[in-house]
């Protein structure tokens, strides 16, 4: 009803008097939740105003930024068989203590003399180098004096070819000479016996110029024995040129040999004694090798092979030990699309498993048992699928990492990135946008950044 009259009724009925009126009337409790629905949706709308600094998620590990750092395994160098146990698990060791020590399993290293006679080998292997060395030098000097002898043989062996072809000449000319008397001796004999025949001279006197023409023949005949004698002696002579020269030559030639197969000799015998000189020094190593020892300072985590007289095998791990360091770092992996927005440097907020904290990844000055990093490395390429690592350090403008975080404790890290709005964040989280970056103060989107 229209309430237009100046007469009022509500003063002649009570309120609670007809049952119709009460239902229709407010109830007072759902005013008061009106209110505070609408004070709670008046918050929510200015709460979608604070600024929201934005993150990217990560999970890992605690580790340590160098890996020196980083729990490590105790690997045996020779196979062997474990004899005695020097430590025990959870135990300091420093650097260059013994871990345990191992007995040999190889019948070719069971001799415990055998350095000694490797050394002995060695000894007699130098002695018969040196005496080949010397038997080179000797070789060396006997081809020295063969070249020598060569040469003054030669010498002499020309000097007679010299003093043969003059002979030769010498006996040419003789030879000439008496075949020149001949004929003469032969002109006058030839004229006297024609005078004897005539009667001119006596018989007597016949005869002696018949004897010296018969002389005169004998004298050429003689001279050219001797001339051809000489021709015999000149050839002889370059023959026996030849015949020395190949006469050293072939002096030379076996010398030659017998000083390279001893200067092969002697190289063999060199590669064969550094042969054994390697031999010895991997078993002075080899020797060192029955101590396994810690490779630096820290604790002895956990024996791998445990029993006495278990046998390893070459590169078998005995043992695992952590190594003593303040060195931290915590190993996260992001996604592959969050990637874009990580660089060196940029700060992070970490929690650590078993560490109580309350966090608000968008309010990091709000929160609780975090502990502030800087990131220093990132993989460039893929760790796991679609994931990449970063190592993130202490932060040395935050509080330092508790002392009692131990390697390969779980942690949650946030990458702190830039601040926006909560309601933009909101946005971004419901269609899976990446983060955004700021650049002259506009937020710009990475796509937006590559085009």
């Amino acid at each position: 009803m229209l309430n237009i009259s100046d007469d009022k009724i509500n003063d002649l009925f009570e309120d609670g008097q007809f049952y119709s009126l009460r239902t229709l009337k407010t109830p007072g409790l759902g005013r008061l939740l009106a209110r505070v629905l609408m004070i709670f949706i008046g918050i929510s709308i200015l709460i979608m105003f604070l600024p929201w600094q934005q993150n990217i998620r990560g999970t890992g590990e605690l580790t340590a930024l160098f890996p020196e750092n980083r729990p490590q395994k105790i690997e045996t160098a020779i196979a062997g068989r474990i004899s005695k146990w020097h430590v025990r698990e959870g135990q300091l060791v420093n650097a260059g203590d013994t871990i345990l020590t191992l007995a040999e399993i190889k019948d070719k290293y069971f001799d415990p003399l055998l350095l000694e006679r490797l050394s002995q080998q060695i000894k007699a292997k130098e002695s018969g180098l040196e005496a080949k060395i010397n038997k080179r030098k000797a070789l060396e000097s006997q081809l020295s004096a063969i070249k020598q002898a060569r040469v003054v043989k030669l010498k002499q062996v020309k000097n007679k070819l010299k003093q043969t072809e003059l002979k030769l000449q010498s006996d040419s000319i003789a030879f000439e000479a008496e075949k020149i008397n001949f004929q003469n001796s032969e002109s006058v004999f030839g004229r006297n016996k024609q005078r004897y025949e005539a009667g001119n001279i006596s018989l007597t006197k016949f005869q002696e110029i018949q004897n010296k023409y018969q002389a005169s023949q004998s004298k050429v005949i003689s001279a050219e024995n001797k001339w051809l004698q000489s021709k015999a002696e000149l050839i002889n002579a370059q023959v026996n040129i030849a015949g020395t020269e190949a006469e050293y030559q072939d002096k030379i030639s076996k010398s030659q040999s017998n000083l390279s197969a001893t200067v092969a000799d002697i190289f063999d015998s060199e590669a064969s004694l550094t042969k054994m000189r390697n031999e010895f020094s991997n078993m002075v190593i080899r020797n060192q090798q029955y101590q396994i020892i810690a490779p630096q300072t820290g604790y002895v985590v956990k024996a791998i092979k445990t029993g006495i007289g278990e046998t390893i095998k070459e590169g078998e791990a005995v043992a695992s030990i952590m190594p003593q360091t303040h060195d931290k770092a915590a190993e996260m992996y992001v996604k592959a699309m969050d990637l874009p927005f990580i660089s060196e440097g940029r700060k992070v907020r970490i929690e650590f498993d078993g560490w109580p904290a309350l966090q608000f990844s968008g309010w990091p000055n709000v929160t609780v048992g975090t502990f502030g990093g800087v990131v220093q490395v990132i993989d460039k390429v893929e760790s796991k699928p679609g994931h990449f690592r970063i190592l993130v350090a202490p932060d040395p403008e935050d509080e330092p990492w508790p002392d009692k975080l131990r390697m390969g404790s779980g942690i949650k890290g946030w990458v702190m990135l830039n601040d926006v709005p909560i309601w933009f964040e909101l946005w971004r989280q419901l269609n899976g946008f990446p983060p955004s970056i700021y650049e002259n103060g506009e937020s710009i989107s990475i796509a937006k950044k590559k085009k």
